[in-house]
């Protein structure tokens, strides 16, 4: 298959195509590399800074359009996949739906469904916009209501999920509010990850606890991080010879890799049900993920006997409790490293995954 994944997120399509490529099909993956992150990429577009960025970016992308057409299977990674206006998508949107055979939009952060369903439905019992029939007003959340609910965006967001041919959720999270509003066209396929080759996971039990934190300082009380480094911070504080915090800041994905490297478990995502792209990838190099491992996640992927994620409640105590449960009985962590990196090699492999697209692909239209 001719395949165009257009758009970045978290490296899940860089990924995914590095699990194509693999399985013999031609791949072209045109993205901005998700910001600061510089995920990888065919085709790079960036949007030039400067005061006349966005009109550059525009001839830039008319000027490919040649390069959008014949494809047998177009992914688009959120309805804004370029870094344009949501008015300007409207016609390359359509211009790709009019040039290829199949069209999916992948439903892997933020989007209307998304902000929508959690703000007003309110599926889950928490999320990035509500703590039960609680709806969240910090700042961050406030700002995506307004930027995606009652606006260009979300007109945007209902044509191409309309007009589509189907939609991929990356976590359980985003299939409860996309397969409840379109069951239909809505499926659920794990994130991909390439694990490394020869992991071996010592027996030894660790004097000093090494927990790894990434912050994105635009997005840190959105995503709970604050609150997550809070309470690392006051664990290490309380036990110093046990619990080393290493913190990764707004840093390239290269370097987040190697600064997470040799941790014995990683804090991400206070509000998650499930753990994404970054934990993801740690836990295939054998680090725990402290973060979201609820029921709903383990049962998505009917996953019935393997539980190596540390769950927290979306609060500063649950993640003391758990953090410092972890530090003071590290007899724990061979066994959550090993099932660790077993769960990851089974649910998301890239290539396992990679079968999974092209299976959901081949299905949709015939």
């Amino acid at each position: 298959m001719k395949i165009l994944l257009l758009g970045e997120y978290s490296n899940v399509h860089a990924t995914l195509a590095e699990g194509l490529r693999a399985l013999g099909h031609e791949v072209t993956v045109i993205s901005n590399g998700d910001f600061w992150k510089n995920y990888p990429r065919d085709i790079d577009v960036s949007r030039p800074s400067g005061k006349f960025g966005g009109l550059r970016l525009i001839s830039k992308l008319y000027w490919l359009l040649p390069k959008m057409k014949g494809y047998d299977v177009v992914q688009l990674i959120n309805p804004m996949f370029f870094e344009i206006k949501a008015e300007r998508h409207f016609f390359f949107y359509d211009y790709i739906r009019k040039h290829n055979k199949k069209v999916f939009l992948g439903a892997f952060g933020m989007d209307w469904f998304w902000v929508y369903y959690c703000s007003v439905k309110k599926p889950l019992r928490y999320s990035d916009f509500n703590f039960g029939d609680k709806v969240r007003t910090d700042e961050e959340a406030l700002k995506e209501q307004k930027d995606w609910i009652g606006t260009t965006k979300e007109r945007l967001n209902k044509h191409i999920a309309e007009t589509c041919d189907g939609i991929i959720t990356g976590l359980y999270e985003y299939w409860a509010c996309y397969h409840r509003a379109i069951p239909r066209k809505t499926t659920f396929i794990p994130f991909p990850i390439r694990c490394p080759q020869n992991i071996s996971i010592s027996s030894a039990i660790p004097t000093k606890v090494r927990i790894f934190i990434g912050i994105n300082k635009n997005r840190s009380v959105y995503k709970g991080t604050d609150i997550m480094l809070r309470a690392a911070l006051d664990v290490q504080s309380k036990y110093p010879d046990k619990m080393q915090l290493i913190k990764a800041e707004s840093v390239p994905f290269a370097q987040y890799q190697q600064m997470m490297d040799g941790s014995d478990a990683i804090l991400d995502q206070l509000y998650a049900y499930t753990p994404s792209m970054n934990p993801l990838l740690a836990m295939s190099k054998g680090i725990i993920c402290i973060g979201g491992g609820e029921p709903e996640n383990y049962e998505i992927i009917n996953e019935t006997e393997l539980r190596p994620i540390i769950n927290v409640e979306p609060n500063y105590e649950s993640v003391y409790k758990e953090v410092e449960h972890l530090v003071l009985h590290p007899e724990l962590i061979p066994t959550l490293k090993r099932q660790s990196v077993e769960y990851v090699r089974k649910h998301h492999d890239y290539l396992k995954v990679a079968r999974q697209y092209l299976s959901y692909w081949e299905s949709c239209g015939n």
